[in-house]
């Protein structure tokens, strides 16, 4: 291939004086015409990428979504300087100077990717810091050094040796590895919310277990991208099997019951469950435990292992029907009839109550100081609340018993004073009880007449 200066005589130009200089003035121009190429495609073809994710029915736009303009835009700027590169061979003056803004390029690739991901500008900045720093060691020839210099820091421990090399080459590996696993996980949920082949349900389980999936396997491509023996691991698998046995066997129960909650669909988001005092509807199923919101506001972590084994009432389970109860009681001189009446007139006014099954009103008792109604009806969102929807229609069978002159009785108790029997009114005069000290009457015998014998 034809240098510039031979190039320039060929065309008929005269020899310049300094060619490289002209070689590296061209490269500058190409550099710049590449990042000027990167800034148009971000502007025109990322911001409508950026547009059409965001438009998406099956996701919320996320930091990778946000950062896809800008990484379409250095990708494209990366893409024009490597072809400039392998299509000319150029001084290395001016090879230095396309290097530089291929280094460049791919570093603020890099960190847009790592920040999208959700690593943080700290981990983003040091990632982008060391791509800079080999891309440009590559360029002046200097990359086979700096891995000697950085695999002489270190120590060995057996036959096995230890660098600040190797260090670098786990900690880009553990990177590049949750790169990839974030950037997957999210591109296969937002595939599986966008399909109507499942419910919410099959489409939680199917994210669980490709989550699980797509974990295992980049743990074993970064052993074996390690160079790590997997015999090792050999020697440690029964003490792992004894640590998952006894030290982590509640959160793999809870992840296992996870699983078959989904699988079994006895629980899923959206149910309204009562589980001991807690009652709400599940927001979602995690890998460790069920979030469950209650009409306060509050959100419960239950964890999965605990629905397995306890008791849980599902109002929505086979089907979202829930019928409510209400208690009403009326005056013993009420009409009870037009009282029942206008009870199941105010549950139908309710938007929220069903048609079919229709409200009833059943007479339960005759208490103390009233005669004891239930109002029952149906509702299918209690997700939505059931003190509500009581106190709408209590306030509206208030409504009607006031304009119909129905009275609600309250506890209260009727005394009724009776005269007493005379004879049981007159009082007993008492004895007059003898004193100790009163002298002792002699006792008297029969009396004697004068001159007669007792024989």
């Amino acid at each position: 291939m034809m240098s510039i200066d031979e190039l320039a005589a060929r065309m008929g130009f005269p020899s310049l004086a300094d060619a490289r200089l002209a070689e590296l003035a061209i490269a500058a121009a190409l550099g710049a015409l590449a990042l000027g190429i990167g800034w148009l495609v971000k502007r025109r073809l990322g911001t409508r990428l950026a547009d059409w994710l965001h438009g998406q029915e099956f996701g919320a736009p996320g930091p990778l979504t946000a950062r896809a303009a800008a990484m379409v835009g250095w990708l494209a700027a990366l893409l024009f300087v490597g072809i400039v590169i392998a299509a000319w061979p150029w001084d290395p003056f001016a090879l230095l100077l396309l290097d530089i803004v291929l280094a460049i390029s791919i570093a603020v690739l890099i960190r847009n990717i790592l920040v999208g991901v959700g690593l943080g500008d700290g981990i983003a900045l040091a990632g982008a810091f060391v791509a800079l720093v080999v891309m440009l060691s590559r360029a002046v020839g200097g990359l086979e050094m700096l891995q000697e210099r950085l695999d002489s820091v270190g120590f060995s421990v057996g036959a096995r040796h230890f660098s600040l090399l190797s260090a670098i080459n786990i900690l880009l590996t553990v990177v590049i590895l949750f790169t990839i696993v974030r950037v997957a996980n999210r591109v296969l949920r937002r595939m599986i919310k966008g399909s109507d082949k499942f419910d919410p349900t099959q489409r939680l389980l199917i994210e669980k277990i490709s989550g699980v999936v797509i974990i295992v396997a980049a743990f074993f491509v970064g052993i074996d991208m390690l160079g790590i023996d997997l015999t090792a691991f050999a020697v440690f698998s029964g003490a792992l099997g004894l640590a998952i046995g006894f030290g982590l066997q509640k959160t793999v129960g809870n992840l296992i019951a996870g699983i078959i909650l989904l699988m079994d669909r006895s629980i899923k988001p959206g149910d309204v469950i009562v589980v001991g005092d807690s009652f709400g509807w599940v927001n979602k199923i995690g890998v460790r435990a069920v979030s469950v919101i209650t009409r306060e506001g509050k959100e419960h972590l239950i964890p999965n292992e605990n629905l397995m084994t306890q008791e849980v009432e599902n109002w929505s389970y086979s089907s979202r029907a829930v019928r409510v109860k209400i208690e009403v009681g009326v005056a013993y001189d009420t009409d009870l009839r037009l009282a029942q009446r206008l009870m199941i007139e105010a549950a139908k006014e309710s938007k929220r109550v069903l048609e079919e099954p229709a409200p009833v009103c059943w007479i339960t008792g005759f208490g103390d100081s009233s005669v004891d109604h239930e109002l029952r009806f149906w509702i299918t969102d209690p997700e939505g609340g059931v003190g509500n929807i009581k106190g709408g229609v209590f306030l509206s069978i208030w409504d009607k018993f006031q304009e119909a002159g129905i009275e609600i009785p309250f506890p209260q108790r009727d005394l009724h004073v009776r005269d007493r029997p005379e004879a049981a009114t007159k009082p007993v005069a008492a004895s007059k009880p003898k004193s100790a000290t009163e002298p002792r009457k002699a006792a008297r015998g029969p009396r004697r007449r004068g001159g007669d014998d007792p024989q």
